[in-house]
């Protein structure tokens, strides 16, 4: 009979009750191996899912978060109480994947939370997911859009010279065909390749496909 993979879990809270609430409630699962403090070892961060709970989302739990971002974790989980909507993308900007509330914390919903996080995968009560969709829609008709620039944070321009580039153009070919200046088009590439921190216009082709961009 093959063993099922465990999950690696590092348990951290904002303070020792919550802490010790999810190693009992963890502890005898069989889909999860608990972790002791030589996961916070960089050649293990990346291969363990941190769990993190907390009452509120404050400026401890920030600082929590972004410690375990800091030491190479990007696999990390949040049980937490009320989240309101600006806390929820603070979560998500320190790193969080996916959140479960308190109140619904069983331990079968822990264990499908940190094995969503350690696949990667997003997971978020019903409700929060859509409240992101719903901001993340105003954010794109009201802010983006008016400037030209789609979710990516390419404008549709980037995207067009990216796609020549994609498909051998010179420069000068790809000036001709979009009536820009040679020059509007190095400073279009110039702009996509210091926004992303790419080496070169190779590089972001590449990234662009890569990430979906065009």
């Amino acid at each position: 009979m093959t063993t099922p993979t465990r999950t690696t879990v590092l348990v951290r809270a904002t303070d020792p009750i919550l802490q010790n609430g999810l190693h009992a409630a963890l502890r005898t699962r069989p889909e999860v191996w608990l972790a002791g403090e030589e996961a916070d070892a960089v050649n293990t961060a990346t291969t363990t899912v941190a769990l993190v709970a907390a009452d509120r989302f404050d400026d401890q739990t920030t600082n929590l978060l972004k410690g375990l971002r800091g030491r190479g974790f990007t696999r990390i989980a949040l049980v937490c109480g009320e989240l309101a909507d600006t806390e929820m993308l603070a979560a998500v900007e320190a790193g969080v994947c996916a959140v479960a509330r308190r109140a619904d914390s069983t331990p079968d919903t822990l264990v499908r939370l940190v094995t969503a996080a350690a696949a990667g995968e997003g997971a978020l009560p019903p409700d929060l997911l859509g409240r992101l969709l719903t901001r993340v829609s105003r954010l794109q008709r009201h802010v983006l859009e008016p400037r030209g620039l789609g979710l990516a944070g390419i404008t549709n321009r980037e995207g067009e010279v990216l796609r020549m580039v994609a498909s051998g153009l010179s420069t000068k070919e790809i000036a001709d065909r979009l009536c820009y200046s040679q020059r509007t088009v190095k400073s279009i590439l110039h702009d996509v390749t210091n926004r992303f921190q790419l080496r070169n216009r190779s590089h972001a082709v590449a990234y662009a496909l890569r990430e979906g961009l065009i």
